[in-house]
């Protein structure tokens, strides 16, 4: 399936797309923190607009997408969104590369993230991709967990291996 995944920027014709595979990954969670988590509230249309939404398709299929947005300091991760037919298959992991080489490229020494704590799993998953936790904050009755990493300088490859049709930017 790797071979038919095409990576590129979300447009605003996505929007339908995004928030649909952003609602259908984190239903999982409501149970969970007896609320939506964020992702499933935002408004789309803006982040589209306004961030760096990233989509991993199969023809005409959003299977995957990565939100960055650019902060003084740092590359912020807003959101991943994985098709949960898919999970466990790497594609959250291609697509972290993926924001690791724009922070590069875009001379960020640093990327960042947040999650919820009692996400225990992506907590997990974000440690063994090198993310270590900053801080904790109390959010909406929970916890939230701050992580970073250091990002290497850019070398010009594509970390995912995957065709890039980002068009830049």
């Amino acid at each position: 399936m790797n071979d038919d995944l095409v990576l590129r920027r979300a447009v605003e014709a996505d929007a339908p797309a995004v928030r649909a595979l952003t609602r259908e990954a984190y239903t999982k969670w409501v149970a969970l923190i007896g609320r939506e988590p964020r992702p499933m509230t935002a408004d789309v249309e803006a982040a589209i607009r306004d961030h760096r939404i990233d989509v991993l398709s199969v023809g005409a299929r959003v299977v995957a997408l990565i939100e960055t947005i650019a902060e003084p300091e740092a590359l912020l991760i807003e959101n991943v969104a994985v098709s949960p037919a898919l999970q466990g298959r790497g594609l959250g992991r291609r697509l972290i590369a993926h924001a690791e080489r724009l922070a590069a490229d875009m001379g960020y020494a640093t990327i960042t993230l947040y999650t919820n704590a009692a996400f225990v799993e992506n907590v997990a998953l974000y440690q063994r991709l090198g993310f270590a936790i900053a801080r904790e904050e109390a959010y909406l009755g929970g916890q939230i967990v701050h992580m970073s990493k250091p990002v290497a300088a850019s070398g010009g490859a594509t970390a995912d291996g995957l065709p890039d049709r980002t068009g830049g930017g």
